[in-house]
């Protein structure tokens, strides 16, 4: 079992996305920035800096908005979905492209099975 954490970004009812790099799991589809814990690691403190590293932003981590466990075809991922607040202005540092997309055209995304329930709340309206 794998455990990642995944920052919840919306301003202005928009989320701030990013793209897998080609050559990953799940390359070329957007996801909510995040990215797995380290051994002995808690949620924010691995949130806290996945977000660093990838989008050179600080955010203050909130309340879980969503947790579930998905096994795709070479693995099984828990994942924890937290509401953030962005500290700073995010910039990729890894190449990966970034975006703010609105709340109605999450679903029109290619994001990845185990983010289904979530666009699925978050797409119902502010929660």
């Amino acid at each position: 079992m794998i455990v990642v954490v995944a920052a919840v970004i919306e301003q202005a009812g928009r989320f701030l996305l990013t793209r897998r790099q080609p050559g990953v799991h799940l390359a070329g589809m957007w996801e909510f920035p995040g990215g797995k814990i380290g051994p002995d690691e808690a949620h924010d403190a691995a949130l806290k800096r996945e977000i660093r590293e990838e989008l050179d932003a600080g955010v203050d981590v909130g309340e879980l908005v969503f947790h579930t466990e998905h096994a795709y075809d070479d693995r099984t991922i828990a994942l924890y979905f937290y509401r953030c607040r962005l500290i700073g202005m995010p910039r990729p540092l890894l190449g990966q492209e970034m975006r703010w997309v609105p709340r109605g055209e999450l679903t029109a995304l290619g994001l990845p099975p185990a983010d289904k329930e979530l666009i699925e709340l978050l797409t119902k309206g502010p929660t």
